[in-house]
């Protein structure tokens, strides 16, 4: 199993600077891949080129590119170029976002995510491979059949002929676009006593579209709290998921609100998303069940956290991408010590 490191969102300038900070700690501690978060504030495309001017091995990550901000050719341009320049470190990871932000802050309906991203991946696929880029789908046209454009092929020689492209994905038919497409499965709020079933469904879809299960990288992000006092270190991480299960979409569709009701938790959801929805963001934090942090987070004493690495190694996961959040940078750099080093004094880390 692998340890990563996954950047929070962040508001403010210092702790864009700090994030930076951050990655470039993991790099000298050995960790796998950085991945970096884009939602609707600073871009993850520049954060990323900074971190691999100053880190020399860790992997760089956009967790993720939002499908409906970019065309994919644009994509394929952005993620030869990141990795020609990173000396061939990066993974492409994409994602629809949500209705909230494809519609109200890029103006890009959420009709059929799931074609959308699919035939997406296929121009991406195309562009990077230096193909001629052709496209005749629902969503995407190239070139243009009543005007000037012509079919083109990308212009610059990429540093590697392939680039591992994952895809961010909640629920059964995502999982499955996965398995059939994806090099890899970025994954949030895995469920560390059922998730396994999630990791099959990808396994069972690329079998299916007879592609090796076994090639496919299982990424998770995985919040973080050590603390002797395991109620200390859940109300670190009650804000975090209070924003995702609350805040991320609309009371109509919010993937992470689906996340928590699959588990058994809907109406406990239902009550953080009211309250967020309210403003009330104190009682949505309050209102997330403790269960759900415990089986979606590592959190607690060294023995506790320990315990989830090897509940997350059994279900399946390839790659633990760790998340510090809530904490000074200090902090979060000794955090990622210390689960580094108990990851490989369980004999878990690779």
């Amino acid at each position: 199993m692998r340890l990563g490191l996954s950047l929070p969102l962040v508001s403010t300038a210092s702790a864009l600077r700090d994030q930076v900070s951050l990655a470039v700690a993991a790099d000298a501690l050995g960790y796998d891949a950085v991945w970096v978060p884009e939602a609707y504030g600073a871009d993850a495309v520049s954060v990323l080129a900074t971190i691999a001017a100053r880190t020399e091995r860790i992997g760089i990550g956009s967790a993720v590119l939002q499908i409906p901000a970019r065309t994919p050719v644009l994509t394929a341009m952005t993620a030869t170029g990141l990795d020609a320049l990173s000396g061939g470190r990066f993974r492409l990871g994409l994602g629809v976002s949500g209705p909230q932000v494809s519609e109200g802050w890029h103006g890009v309906r959420f009709a059929d995510p799931i074609g959308r991203t699919a035939e997406y991946v296929g121009i991406v696929r195309d562009a990077l491979a230096r193909r001629r880029v052709r496209a005749d789908g629902k969503h995407f046209t190239l070139p243009l059949p009543d005007g000037p454009g012509k079919s083109l092929v990308l212009a610059f020689q990429p540093e590697r002929s392939h680039i591992p492209l994952y895809l961010a994905a909640v629920g059964p038919r995502n999982l499955d676009l996965v398995g059939r497409l994806a090099d890899g499965w970025l994954g949030i709020f895995f469920d560390t006593q059922d998730g396994a079933g999630q990791v099959r469904m990808i396994a069972e879809a690329a079998v299916a579209a007879g592609r090796d299960a076994s090639a496919i990288d299982t990424a998770v992000q995985v919040p973080l709290s050590f603390d002797d006092d395991v109620r200390r270190a859940e109300a670190r991480l009650r804000s975090y998921a209070a924003l995702y299960i609350g805040g991320m979409g609309s009371k109509k569709a919010n993937y992470y609100h689906e996340i928590a009701a699959r588990m058994g938790y809907e109406a406990e959801a239902d009550l953080v998303q009211e309250r967020f929805l309210a403003r009330d963001y104190s009682g949505a934090a309050q209102a997330v069940p403790s269960e759900f942090l415990q089986r979606t987070c590592l959190l607690g004493d060294d023995a506790a956290v320990a315990a989830g690495l090897h509940r997350l190694a059994a279900a399946g996961v390839r790659s633990v991408n760790i998340n510090p959040v809530s904490l000074p940078l200090a902090d979060q750099i000794e955090a990622l010590r210390h689960v580094a080093a108990l990851a490989r004094r369980e004999g878990l880390a690779t």
